[in-house]
């Protein structure tokens, strides 16, 4: 196996981190001595081992001589742990091989330097765009601390998420929705609008063995969100904030009582303004959100430029008629205007298709 590969399999490592590393970076790391795997280890929580500690100590003889494959740059500063260059020097390891520089001021460049001080070889940019879109999240709520927000959404052929009687139920595959739980399980906080809530009464939660539950966020300009919806009466079980410009205390006691809890945000226009929802939800260390709302506030997310990425189920299906589209709002004016995507991947999931794609928003006019 060549440098590639042993890093191929340090980014398997670490994904099996997501959901339970939050707001901490997923990171693998893979050690090699005389051509043959000694020790791997990711960072399986927060607050526990990072990868490189737990790589060392699952070696299964001295690591002295040996080579690290890590995806992330080793931390060189204390925190929940101690620095992972000190465990790397102590060690005896001759080379580390980095994915890509950690983009948190505190680590930055800082990390390998130390290493190489000591006399250790150390090679950055193995697969480095793997490693970067490895910690995207990671990358964006450390320098901007706001979350990252993935937009997810299922349509059919002809762009319909719903019939003309309002039916959706289901648009995407069994195996469109499994992912969707896998998807829920590696973000913080899941959110839709009060309109989702009391046309599909859904749970939001991650229904998958051994799975966690995001934190709920339910977007209530006027405090509507029904009082008998699954979100409220199972509040108490599953960490709850209405999202609320609406001061009547009487209306917030209701839900308080059954568990919710009230995040008082500004308005925007006849809405409640979301880019403040999500300062709110990154000053609570929240790091990432699922947005699975509707038309109205895909279009209102696109137009505040909280979305970073989009994830759309495309299902070989043809609704046609009046239906709704995934993103509603008045629109752009003109083609010139539009929100840009930037694809990334295209796989087919069951019988339906993913696109993930960045969201690339143009220069303001002004």
């Amino acid at each position: 196996m060549d440098d590639a590969q042993y890093m191929g399999l340090a980014i398997e490592l670490a994904k099996r981190g997501a959901g339970y590393v939050n707001p901490n970076p997923m990171v693998g790391a893979v050690i090699v001595k005389d051509d043959r795997i000694i020790g791997q280890g990711y960072h399986e929580m927060f607050g526990g081992l990072h990868a490189e500690r737990n790589a060392l100590r699952h070696c299964t003889q001295s690591p002295a001589g040996a080579t690290l494959y890590v995806t992330l740059e080793p931390c060189c500063h204390y925190g929940k742990t101690p620095p992972c260059t000190e465990a790397i020097v102590e060690s005896g390891i001759a080379r580390v091989v980095v994915g890509t520089l950690d983009c948190n001021p505190v680590v930055s460049g800082k990390g390998v330097r130390m290493l190489e001080d000591h006399g250790i070889r150390v090679d950055v940019g193995v697969l480095a765009d793997e490693c970067r879109h490895l910690i995207r999240v990671f990358s964006k709520y450390i320098t901007t601390h706001t979350p990252y927000v993935i937009m997810k959404y299922a349509m059919t052929m002809d762009g319909k998420i719903a019939t003309h009687t309002n039916q959706s139920r289901w648009i995407s595959g069994e195996e469109s929705r499994r992912r969707v739980h896998q998807l829920r399980r590696s973000v913080a906080a899941v959110m839709v609008g009060v309109n989702t809530v009391i046309e599909d009464d859904p749970l939001l939660t991650c229904r998958m063995a051994h799975g966690r539950n995001p934190v709920r966020v339910v977007c209530d300009t006027r405090l509507r969100t029904p009082l008998t919806s699954r979100i409220v009466q199972t509040a108490n079980d599953v960490r709850t904030y209405i999202a609320t410009a609406c001061d009547d205390e009487r209306k917030a006691e209701d839900y308080r009582r059954h568990g919710c809890e009230i995040l008082a945000v500004g308005r925007k226009g006849d809405h409640v303004d979301l880019a403040d929802v999500v300062r709110r939800l990154g000053d609570m260390q929240m790091d990432s959100v699922l947005l699975e709302g509707g038309s109205a506030m895909n279009w209102s997310a696109l137009e505040q430029r909280i979305v970073d990425e989009a994830h759309v189920y495309i299902a070989p299906k043809i609704f046609g008629g009046t239906a709704k589209s995934p993103v509603g709002g008045q629109g752009v004016a003109l083609p010139s205007d539009a929100v840009m995507l930037r694809p990334r991947a295209c796989s087919r999931v069951g019988e339906d298709y993913l696109v993930e794609s960045e969201v690339v928003y143009s220069c303001s006019r002004e």
